[in-house]
């Protein structure tokens, strides 16, 4: 029995506003849509592996998630880690810092935070 990652899910209040900053901030691309009654599900790539982000839009909820201490989050690594610091930067969407271990976390519109780390070569 062998199990590999397939997806990722994260809940959206705005889905418009949530597809534009991954598309800015982390160049990831729509994949997959299914539309419900009730719901939409957007499953975003990044073009170089298998694994997707998928969004959830609940379309009659109206309040913020609730996300606690939100101590999970998702982690992507980037080839041009000073570019990808001035693109967040830009966008003032950095929440956290880690100098001493050069990480940085950013915050996507409803307060998931994304690790953001330099490619290890």
């Amino acid at each position: 029995m062998n199990f590999t990652f397939a997806h990722n899910n994260l809940n959206v209040l705005n889905l418009e506003k949530s597809l534009a900053f991954y598309k800015q901030a982390l160049q990831l691309e729509e994949t997959r849509r299914l539309e419900k009654t009730d719901f939409t599900l957007v499953f975003l790539g990044d073009g170089k592996t298998h694994h997707k982000l998928e969004l959830t839009w609940l379309k009659n909820r109206k309040e913020p998630y609730n996300l606690g201490d939100n101590e999970i989050h998702l982690a992507f690594t980037v080839d041009n880690f000073e570019q990808a610091y001035g693109l967040h930067k830009e966008m003032g969407c950095i929440c956290y810092e880690n100098k001493d271990m050069g990480i940085y976390f950013i915050a996507d519109p409803d307060g998931y935070w994304l690790e953001i780390i330099p490619e290890r070569r």
